[in-house]
């Protein structure tokens, strides 16, 4: 199994994968697009970079190589060399070529340079996704159709009937004239009950009621947590021992560090500092690559 599988197996579980003294490979988080011409629709992508900077042996790599061969931390790291040593003698006279994660060759200045193979996608939950057509709907206005309304004839009302309806509106004018006086004594009795009814209600309303032993009021402290989502990994330790040291080193320098758990492999990761927002952490790792080393990378998790 060459280095590159080994590479490309973790790149699907982690941000960056630093291979010693060669370099990092990061990956960066795209979301679903259309291409410039509007033609291809493209799933959400983990695409590959690579930084020259990143050398500093973490110790995931060889970790993990000893895991699925079987040997031990210290035989993984002679096995590593051994093949970056081939790479940097390789990338001298042509260019090299990382099966499913890309090639990297030498600029003018004698600098790395990375290009990133296109088909991979190490975003295990669009595992299965592929770039898709997009067909530009053609719409065509329907004809409206209008419905020819038929003439209303204009009819003649004959005088006799006009003299009927006069008759039932004078006879329905008198009944009305009969009940709305009967309904006059009904409001007027309606009107003493509801009377009635308030004076009741405010006698209610202004009774008091007084506890002679009120209960205790019991105030309980409530402690929000805040929940981080991104850390800046300064290193992964197989003891507890080293990881105690690295903590320490960089909260003496005045980092908010922490230990935050252990990776896939069992290493414990030591962080510079922990976010709730990417744009904050993006930001101090910035500012952490700066000032202080290169050696950091962003784990989401």
């Amino acid at each position: 199994m060459t280095l590159a599988n080994y590479i490309k197996d973790l790149l699907y579980r982690y941000d960056c994968v630093i291979v010693p003294n060669f370099g990092g490979f990061v990956t960066n988080r795209i979301s679903a697009n259309l291409n410039d011409e509007n033609t291809a629709f493209y799933p959400p992508r983990k695409q590959v970079s690579f930084n020259a900077y990143l050398q500093h042996n973490d110790g995931l790599l060889a970790n993990y190589i000893a895991a699925v061969d079987k040997i031990s931390f210290e035989a993984a790291v002679v096995k590593i060399s051994k093949e970056v040593a081939i790479w940097n003698e390789e990338v001298k006279i042509k260019t090299l070529v990382l099966a499913s994660i890309g090639s990297i060759g030498l600029s003018k200045d004698q600098k790395l340079i990375f290009e990133p193979d296109q088909t991979s996608n190490f975003l295990k939950e669009a595992f299965g996704l592929s770039e898709a057509g997009v067909t530009e709907i053609q719409r065509s206005e329907a004809p409206v159709l209008i419905a020819n309304r038929p003439e209303h004839k204009k009819e003649s009302i004959p005088v006799i009937s006009l003299v009927k309806k006069a008759a039932v509106a004078a006879v329905f004018i008198g009944v009305s004239y009969i009940t709305w006086n009967g309904m006059q004594d009904i409001d007027g009795n309606s009107k003493l009950g509801t009377d009635l009814s308030s004076d009741q209600e405010q006698q209610i309303q202004s009774a008091t009621f007084v506890i002679s032993n009120p209960l205790p009021v019991i105030e309980l402290p409530v402690t929000k947590e805040n929940s981080y989502s991104f850390h800046l990994i300064a290193g992964a330790f197989k003891s507890s021992e080293n990881a105690a040291r690295k903590l320490e080193s960089l909260q003496n320098l005045g980092y908010d560090a922490r230990i935050v758990g252990e990776n896939s492999l069992g290493l414990i990761q030591v962080a510079f500092g922990s976010y709730t927002e990417l744009e904050t952490a993006r930001t101090a790792l910035k500012d952490i690559r700066q000032n202080y080393t290169v050696d950091v990378w962003l784990l989401e998790k």
